[in-house]
């Protein structure tokens, strides 16, 4: 693929008070340029100086906007403003953040703003309706983060693990998960393995993790498990390159057993061995286990 003569383009948006300011900030940190609530009916000028800078533009290698429902009718423009850079073949990513209704209100709550579309002080009907005209262009996103349970820090880790390299690579992110608690919001696979043998059925193994190398080797040595791990790898070769090629930077895949303590940890620990075997940056969390860690009511 061509180098582009245009500069690394991030779209930053999203719901107000999901964390658009950190996460432009980090965006600064990493060397982004960065323009704050441009109209999108800027965007073409903008693009055209960028490919064309002149000596003040030519060390511009990185630039980040930030647009959102802050810009009133102008707002409106940014679909156009995206067909057009489709149209002239000029790639950008853009970067969704958002979070739950209750989250988002008591952020509002506690920083006593106003949201830009509430109207007489009800903070929840200003978040549904920003919702709702946002759904297309979460639609468009290259990524969605849901900020709810992350903090600040979590946030800019994120952050700089998406952008921080100006080398185009896909970056893995694999979770461990139970259904008990949830679907993982921005997991791109979701693959359940609640059809694997479950250690919990065994009492000697039920107080113990994925990690532990009694219950790794029960799930793992079954012929089951090790027919899908097969089969799953085989698909994610065949997936993987095909998302770089469509400018992808970064994929989720949530593993998700009962309750996230022993089948998801054990599959997610070995999947995250063979992607970083075929050279991958991966990263693998364990969102559930910790809950059974020094408890007896483990499953």
């Amino acid at each position: 693929m061509a180098e582009s003569k245009y500069p690394r383009l991030v779209i930053v948006t999203g719901l107000s008070g999901a964390g658009k300011t950190q996460a432009v900030r980090c965006l600064e940190d990493l060397g982004f340029f960065c323009v704050d609530n441009l109209p999108p009916s800027l965007i073409p000028g903008l693009v055209d100086l960028l490919g064309h800078p002149g000596k003040e533009g030519e060390g511009i290698t990185k630039v980040a906007l930030v647009m959102d429902i802050r810009g009133g009718e102008f707002f409106t423009g940014l679909d156009a403003a995206l067909n057009y850079l489709d149209g002239l073949g000029i790639p950008y990513e853009i970067l969704f953040l958002e979070a739950a209704d209750e989250i988002l209100v008591r952020r509002y709550k506690e920083t006593r703003r106003r949201h830009p579309l509430s109207s007489g002080g009800q903070i929840l009907e200003g978040i549904i309706e920003e919702r709702r005209r946002l759904e297309e262009l979460r639609g468009r996103a290259s990524k969605i983060i849901d900020t709810s349970e992350l903090t600040p820090r979590q946030l800019k880790e994120q952050v700089s693990e998406l952008f921080g390299s100006s080398r185009r690579q896909l970056i893995v992110s694999i979770i461990s998960f139970g259904y008990k608690y949830g679907i993982p919001l921005d997991a791109d696979l979701v693959m359940d393995v609640r059809f694997l043998p479950n250690p919990y059925y065994v009492p000697a193994l039920r107080p113990f993790t994925g990690h532990d190398r009694c219950v790794k080797d029960f799930v793992l040595a079954s012929p089951v498990t090790q027919q899908f791990t097969k089969q799953f790898t085989a698909l994610l070769r065949f997936l993987i390159p095909h998302y770089l090629n469509e400018g992808k930077s970064h994929l989720v895949i949530a593993i998700g057993c009962t309750g996230g303590q022993h089948r998801s940890v054990a599959l997610a620990n070995k999947l995250g061995e063979f992607l970083q075997s075929e050279d991958y940056v991966v990263t693998v969390k364990h969102r559930d286990v910790v809950r059974y860690l020094g408890t007896g009511n483990r499953r």
